[in-house]
């Protein structure tokens, strides 16, 4: 049974995942979620992830609801690839980067975008954008960009010193920063690490990644 993908193909999650099964050359069944339109919290999506959040996984009988389970379960599924470990430490080096994606980033660069790019922050605080929030997301997010930063300094990846799902986990959003009007160019070793995941091989980009106002500007047309 071929295993289903619920997406959002302007989610930076759902990319992330998305971006792992290219990585990986893995076939699943994508089926698109109106995000927009709030289909997530719809009684049948509700059904598959009470939390109406993308991406959500579906193997068989086993249900992934977040990002990190799905990078993690895709990696350590296809163990012979070098995005996952086999040593518990190295794990644990790679969960470090997932739990800093889904607080330091989820919290900062992403509610940035989300609140200047699609008018509403989308991350458990709400919907309605507000000043306050859009400048702690800010201050948060250039603390983040700086933490990264110095982390690659003198290191290519984040972890192992290899392309793990850390780098997955964390790219998207940094990446899509400008969108959240947070500029990338302070950061030489940030835009040096985008641009080695850029030449991996099977990379593909996702929408805002070259235009980071194609939003805005298609909402003003």
């Amino acid at each position: 049974m071929t295993a289903k993908l619920y997406t959002y193909e302007q989610s930076g999650n759902s990319y992330k995942v998305r971006l792992l099964l290219s990585f990986l050359q893995v076939e699943v069944e994508h089926i698109e979620i109106d995000f927009i339109g709030d289909e997530q919290h719809g009684p049948e999506f509700l059904k598959i992830n009470p939390r109406g959040e993308v991406p959500v996984l579906v193997d068989g009988d086993r249900t992934f609801r977040d990002s990190a389970s799905i990078l993690t379960y895709l990696a350590g599924t296809h163990s012979k690839s070098s995005w996952w470990s086999d040593d518990v430490s190295e794990q644990a080096a790679i969960i470090d980067w997932l739990a800093f994606a889904s607080s330091w980033v989820q919290y900062g660069v992403f509610t940035a975008r989300a609140i200047l790019s699609f008018k509403g922050p989308y991350n458990g605080l709400g919907t309605e954008s507000n000043e306050t929030t859009l400048r702690e997301a800010t201050i948060r997010g250039v603390k983040s960009l700086e933490i990264l930063e110095t982390a690659l300094k003198d290191n290519e990846w984040l972890a192992l010193g290899r392309p793990t799902i850390a780098d997955i986990a964390v790219f998207p959003y940094v990446a899509l920063a400008p969108m959240g009007d947070i500029s990338l160019e302070p950061y030489p070793a940030i835009r040096a690490w985008i641009g080695r995941i850029r030449q991996l091989p099977n990379f593909f980009p996702i929408a805002g990644l070259d235009d980071p106002d194609y939003r805005r500007r298609d909402k003003a047309a």
